[in-house]
């Protein structure tokens, strides 16, 4: 875990914890439903996260998940995602699913959009 932070228009960056990857039992994204940051660590300890975004969250999550597919082939919980953004064989995965996550949200704004603007008869 490493911790950032600004002074004086010069980025700092401090490593706070380690952990190994074959220790992580399960991440819980807490909220699938909701756009927000945080998610909790299951290793020996829960250790409750912030991301600096719900993108950077999803990203994290991919990237562990990845890693444990490559690496250790373990059964590793994710938990409380929502699996189209996790998942490479969704119709919006690519090497930039973070954008189509942006995307598809704002494709659905629209249809709503359209929607509210059709007459009723």
């Amino acid at each position: 875990m490493v911790k950032h932070w600004r002074v004086n228009r010069e980025e700092k960056y401090e490593i706070v914890e380690k952990w190994f990857l074959k220790d992580l039992e399960m991440i819980d994204g807490k909220e699938a439903d909701t756009d927000n940051p945080y998610f909790d660590m299951h290793f020996h300890k829960v250790y409750s996260m912030e991301a600096y975004s719900c993108a950077s969250k999803y990203t994290f999550a991919r990237t562990l998940s990845n890693l444990n597919a490559m690496y250790l082939k373990k059964d590793l919980k994710i938990v409380n995602f929502d699996d189209t953004y996790l998942n490479d064989d969704s119709i919006w995965s690519s090497s930039n699913r973070d954008c189509l996550v942006v995307m598809r949200i704002c494709f659905y704004a629209f249809n709503l959009l359209c929607f509210s603007l059709c007459p009723l008869s």
